[in-house]
């Protein structure tokens, strides 16, 4: 989740005014946490939140020790609780940069979701990918969070794609594996950034950001390089690159320096919710890995 955090920070500056090379500073002061890292942050609390309130018994625990499937009950709840924590936390930040649909939905007093197939769907989910135990699960996590608004199959398959590529780097899956699971279930990667760099616009769906973001992500060598990449290919750069550093973190983890530089971005709130789930995931009694 960190490295969906870092990546929206360091392309925030870069969103309206793109910069094509690997080279530049990764942190200014022209630097800022925008609503991708706000929502990621929502959708962490949302997930916390659902398992506190769905935390089995021991007896529960004993019965189903091999199993890692949740009941109807549990998604219906996750649903709920990310309506509840994207508008509580969303509300606190009006003008973080949200798209107009979406800054109304938050506003709602009536949320629905909205038909979308936005990148928001995908810049949001990372927390999805590190929650789950299996493949399956990151898919029943990511459409549960995923379709509060982004409904449009295409919106589900970006925070799909994105949050099973996070599963499969965090369970030692190679570069290679990723690659051809996204080529095979989700979208051709029959192209390279430097193909597409001087070409690649600003574009707000997720069939034109996901795509170019995971291949940011295919091409690196490092976590570092991975952010640089995605900046430098242009487009939506905030976006870009947190959907390419959540999978980045996930495949190399993140150097504490960088981590520890990012975190002075977000406020007290925001602080703490990043540091309730990093708590609960060493904590030893929870599903989530941080």
């Amino acid at each position: 989740m960190i490295g969906a955090i870092i990546g929206d920070i360091a392309g925030s500056r870069f969103e309206f005014n793109n910069h094509r090379s690997k080279e530049f500073e990764l942190f200014t002061d022209d630097c800022e946490a925008t609503d991708d890292s706000i929502m990621t942050l929502a959708v962490a609390k949302a997930i916390m939140e659902t398992d506190k309130a769905k935390a089995p018994s021991a007896k529960a625990k004993a019965l189903s020790a091999s199993s890692c499937e949740h009941d109807s009950d549990y998604y219906t709840l996750l649903s709920e609780m990310t309506v509840k924590y994207m508008q509580e936390i969303g509300r606190k930040y009006p003008h973080c940069g949200y798209g107009g649909s979406f800054a109304r939905w938050v506003l709602s007093d009536n949320p629905k979701p909205y038909n979308s197939y936005g990148n928001g769907a995908a810049m949001r989910i990372s927390p999805a990918g590190y929650a789950a135990r299996t493949e399956d699960e990151a898919k029943a996590l990511s459409e549960s969070i995923t379709r509060v608004t982004h409904n449009h199959p295409e919106g589900i398959k970006g925070a799909e794609a994105t949050a099973v590529a996070i599963f499969m780097a965090r369970h030692g899956s190679t570069i290679k594996e990723i690659r051809d699971k996204i080529d095979s279930c989700y979208y051709p990667m029959n192209f390279t950034t430097d193909e597409i760099r001087d070409s690649y616009e600003f574009n707000e769906t997720c069939q034109d950001t996901v795509p170019q973001a995971i291949a940011a992500f295919l091409e690196s060598a490092s976590f570092e390089d991975a952010i640089r990449i995605a900046i430098s290919i242009g487009g939506d750069s905030d976006t870009v690159a947190a959907i390419t550093g959540s999978i980045a973190g996930a495949f190399y983890g993140v150097p504490e320096d960088i981590k520890n530089r990012a975190l002075t971005y977000l406020d007290d709130e925001l602080r703490g919710v990043y540091e309730e789930w990093t708590a609960v995931a060493g904590s030893g009694n929870t599903r989530i890995n941080y």
